[in-house]
């Protein structure tokens, strides 16, 4: 497997594997598991695809806008949950998983259809620990690469297995966590992840610039100067 064959070589001279400058990823224990399995539903007779079995529809207002102007009824954090449901009954939603910044957790996606997947997220590097076949359990950590394994932001997901990931979340904003496959995405394969910081500070993320475009339920606001 790519993933596990591709490894840092710690004999060369040069920097060791901490890409982010002031951790080793193994030396951390996260802080939470997070599992996202997807799925190929049906709803109201039409084929969609989910996570979590969520299936995610835009809202009329760019999600980070919304967040921005603190606009009600755009979206609700929670509104996916951080563990595969019980039971087949997915629902088209406007998700949003909530996440605090500097958080380090552990992703785990699950795949439990016959076909590869290939998942991205946004604004992040991540470290694939782990990856086997079948369902993933607190065991399966046993078998983590907490030594050399490489920096990334896209993994794959075999047939009817795991992928497991650690990663800082150490990048405020609203991320889009998604399938590689463009059908799959359009379709509702994919979600937000907001990374929070109560702090507010410009050095953890710049302003709305002054000139920005506005839309949706923020149409006629008034962004701070930048």
């Amino acid at each position: 497997m790519q993933a596990r064959s591709i490894r840092w070589n710690l004999t060369a001279s040069g920097p060791r594997p901490n890409p982010q400058g002031s951790y080793h990823y193994g030396l951390i224990t996260p802080s939470r598991t997070i599992m996202l399995s997807n799925s190929a539903p049906y709803i109201n007779g039409k084929q969609r695809y989910a996570v979590n079995s969520v299936s995610y529809v835009p809202a009329d207002t760019p999600l980070k806008i919304a967040d921005y102007f603190k606009i009600s009824g755009v979206f609700n954090l929670g509104s996916i949950p951080t563990w595969p449901p019980s039971g087949n009954n997915a629902y088209f939603q406007t998700s949003v998983m909530a996440a605090n910044f500097r958080e380090y957790v552990e992703i785990v996606f699950q795949n439990w259809e016959d076909t590869v997947q290939s998942w991205h997220i946004d604004g992040y590097s991540f470290f694939v620990v782990g990856m086997n076949g079948g369902q993933w359990t607190p065991a399966s950590r046993s078998s983590y690469n907490l030594r050399d394994t490489v920096a990334r932001c896209t993994t794959q997901v075999y047939p009817r297995s795991w992928t497991a990931i650690y990663m800082a979340l150490d990048n405020v904003g609203m991320w889009n966590i998604r399938s590689e496959n463009w059908a799959r995405q359009y379709l509702g394969q994919q979600f937000y992840l907001r990374v929070y910081s109560p702090a507010n500070s410009w050095r953890d993320e710049l302003p709305i610039p002054k000139n920005a475009l506005l839309c949706g339920r923020a149409r006629g606001r008034h962004t701070r100067p930048f």
